[in-house]
């Protein structure tokens, strides 16, 4: 590094940071725990030729990748950041299992308010008009009549779907 301060890598190396530094750009001197955590992990030789392999455009990302998986491998030094992947993954598959489990109980629950479906046996046991259509129709679409017919009419409906409200 040509300015004052060496980089984090070398300065954590113990050694003149040259001009054509292959960690400068990625371990700046503000950050020294980037490298350190890097370097105990992978080995600082070991970073250095990874790098040297890679082009430069993608070297910031392997840098980053680099990082994560050190710091995964300090949490975890058996599984590193697969463990995360695992813990996660499973995480996603509980969720969904209660997300279904919710859905069903609200399917349930919307199958227990809705009307049930007529057989045909009550469909031909009454007048197929009287059966779709209310008694007092007009009603419906706003006309006048007295609001013991609505009532009546309404519980009548209630009762050819299944619930015997009034007969």
């Amino acid at each position: 590094m040509v300015g004052t301060s060496p980089c984090a890598s070398c300065k954590l190396l113990r050694r003149r940071c040259a001009k054509d530094c292959i960690f400068a750009p990625y371990f700046p001197a503000d950050d020294p725990h980037k490298f350190a955590i890097v370097h105990k992990v992978f080995g600082a030789s070991n970073v250095s030729k990874m790098l040297q392999e890679l082009p430069v455009h993608q070297r910031a990302d392997a840098v980053s990748s680099l990082v994560y998986e050190a710091n995964a491998r300090m949490r975890d030094p058996v599984y590193g950041c697969v463990g995360a992947i695992s813990y996660l993954q499973n995480q996603v598959s509980e969720l969904q299992m209660q997300l279904a489990v919710a859905q069903a109980e609200i399917l349930c629950i919307q199958m227990q308010h809705e009307p049930t479906v007529p057989t045909p046996q009550q469909i031909s046991d009454t007048d197929e008009k009287s059966y779709f259509l209310p008694n007092n129709f007009p009603q419906y679409l706003n006309f006048p009549s007295s609001s013991s017919n609505v009532i009546h009419d309404s519980l009548k409906r209630e009762s050819i779907f299944g619930h015997d409200m009034v007969s």
